[in-house]
């Protein structure tokens, strides 16, 4: 696999009918979503969620998260698409955010399920594997459009980036981190534990089955990827604004890596004093 990835030259288009073309990026996107909406289903029957129910939620997902996604990007970006703003709507060349989709997922959530009377940690503990695997399958669009690769390397892994795609500073490198594939294998790891921690909490020996647990479901999700995404920043060579050495991302990731810290805390206190 990393010999493929390292010889490989791809192109951003999938399919060319005359004028009419599809891209990677979009294919994959697409994908990553049906796959997320196939788990969500799955998952919110365990919670009794009706199917018509869960799949109004996952239409008012796909249409805020990635309109949040988007906005949160070109926002990061403003210098970038202020002088280019046609660029603003052409989502197919890339440039989707997952800060902003988290941001504006939250917010969907939260008037949902207070509008259905539902706890908004249960439901959002059934998003998430979701979404990390949406993540998983998503990040593969970024290789073929050439982003989301870092600095140059030697290591076996590294892929071939075309001259034009390459920062200046880098043009004379050939290689580099494959960022995409980092954080690919990364929100599938995450998925995975994800998963495990909601059908135990779910399954038939569910002495503990409250919104607590479901709490910490959400906690680990948000402490696990911001803390996969600070360390990503180091490698990453897009521009974006940067605050005390760190960059943009860096900054949000650190403030949900402390809230998350913030939030299990008294959990954790509780579930010492119920041992003790």
């Amino acid at each position: 696999m990393f010999q493929f990835l390292r010889n490989f030259d791809p192109s951003p288009v999938l399919v060319a009918f005359g004028t009419v073309r599809i891209y990677w990026y979009g294919f994959f996107i697409v994908l990553g979503l049906i796959a997320g909406m196939v788990v969500f289903i799955k998952l919110s029957e365990r919670l009794k969620i009706g199917k018509e129910s869960a799949f109004d939620l996952v239409f008012l997902l796909i249409i805020g998260g990635l309109a949040g996604a988007r906005l949160y990007h070109c926002l990061v970006q403003w210098s970038y698409y202020s002088a280019r703003p046609l660029e603003l709507i052409k989502i197919w060349h890339g440039g989707l955010a997952i800060h902003g989709a988290i941001f504006s997922g939250a917010a969907i959530i939260y008037f949902w399920a207070r509008k259905n009377r539902l706890n908004f940690w249960k439901i959002t503990a059934a998003i998430l594997p979701a979404l990390a695997l949406g993540q998983t399958i998503g990040r593969w669009g970024n290789y073929f459009n050439q982003e989301l690769f870092g600095r140059p390397t030697d290591l076996p892994w590294g892929i071939y980036i075309e001259p034009m795609s390459r920062p200046a500073r880098y043009f004379f490198s050939e290689y580099f981190h494959p960022i995409f594939l980092y954080e690919s294998l990364g929100s599938l790891i995450i998925f995975s534990l994800l998963l495990f921690l909601f059908i135990r909490a779910t399954g038939k020996n569910k002495a503990e089955f409250n919104g607590q647990n479901f709490k910490i479901i959400v906690l680990i999700y948000v402490f696990f990827y911001s803390l996969l995404r600070f360390a990503m920043e180091f490698l990453r060579t897009d521009p974006t604004m940067e605050f005390f050495g760190l960059r943009f991302p860096q900054i949000v990731s650190l403030i949900l890596i402390a809230a998350a810290i913030w939030l299990f805390l008294p959990e954790l206190l509780k579930k010492r004093k119920k041992m003790l």
